[in-house]
């Protein structure tokens, strides 16, 4: 079956009873609503039972209603304009509080996130990183900030660390210009992916480099593209995406490749400490005896 929901429901419409129909219509004209429809609103907006709208989830190949709404949330991601993200996010958050609904959110994700994310993937991601030439890491957008923690980290226990900054497409090939077998080069994209960062991916694959994305499903475009994939889910809050649960997978790579170069980084901090002392960097604060 088609990852894309919307074009499973167009191949197969003629195949469909009365009910179906106006379940897959009401899906392909408003799939940013519907996406976050219960069976029960759903079936209640186009008139028919919830049981049809059960049936239908099941007709496509999937295992229940709910299986069917995460396929349609992951895919619509990448498709909604702006407007249409912040039209959502309002219905979705109604008048709960803001606050609440968000953070309830993010823990969501972070749960979802690590019962999915494959241990395999990770512990090849680890290896390959530790036993890179040399280390790219790109993100643009919202993503550059993800880039920016996993390179701040990996420089101070690498020497061989790139960021590959995606101000233009053009310079991002012109810093990848050397990149090949031996390299490792780190992608992340979330929607609305980059086509500048999955340009530059294929790039990295075609000239024989270790690929490795994160991103959030295998709806994205970096998905097939990559060696390794480290899936964290991400959700919309109105026009800002929530990277709580990406945050936290980099920070567990930094982790687990730090652990693997636990002598370099203690030697690292031993010096930067030294440094630190030796020029004043960090104001020292002395407390005395409590009143």
């Amino acid at each position: 079956m088609s990852r894309d929901v919307l074009t499973t429901i167009q191949s197969r419409m003629s195949t469909f009873s009365k009910g179906q129909k106006l379940i897959g219509r009401y899906i392909l004209e408003n799939y940013d609503k519907a996406a976050f429809m219960t069976a029960a609103k759903l079936g209640q907006t186009v008139k028919i039972s919830e049981s049809t709208v059960v049936r239908f989830a099941a007709e496509l190949g999937y295992d229940g209603y709910p299986a069917m709404q995460k396929a349609m949330q992951e895919m619509i991601r990448s498709k909604l304009t702006t407007v249409q993200r912040i039209e959502v996010s309002y219905d979705r958050l109604g008048t709960q509080d803001v606050l609440d609904k968000v953070v309830q959110s993010d823990i969501e994700k972070l749960r979802m996130s690590l019962a999915e994310l494959s241990r395999t993937d990770f512990a090849a991601t680890v290896e390959a990183i530790v036993k890179a030439r040399r280390i790219y890491v790109l993100g643009a957008r919202s993503s550059t900030a993800l880039a920016d923690f996993l390179t701040f980290y990996f420089k101070l226990i690498f020497d061989n660390v790139c960021q590959v900054q995606a101000s233009l497409a053009s310079d991002m090939f012109e810093q990848l210009l050397r990149v090949g077998e031996g390299d490792v080069v780190i992608g992340i994209s979330f929607p609305r992916y980059s086509t500048r960062s999955v340009r530059a991916m294929e790039f990295a694959r075609d000239q024989g480099a270790t690929v490795v994305a994160i991103t959030d499903s295998e709806l994205s475009p970096l998905y097939d593209t990559a060696n390794y994939r480290l899936l964290a889910k991400s959700d919309m809050v109105s026009f800002a995406d929530s990277l709580v649960a990406p945050l936290s997978v980099i920070n567990a790579l930094i982790v687990a490749v730090g652990r693997k170069k636990s002598n370099e980084v203690t030697a690292t901090f031993e010096r930067l400490e030294q440094i630190w002392d030796e020029y004043q960097v960090y104001e020292k604060v002395e407390y005395g005896p409590q009143q």
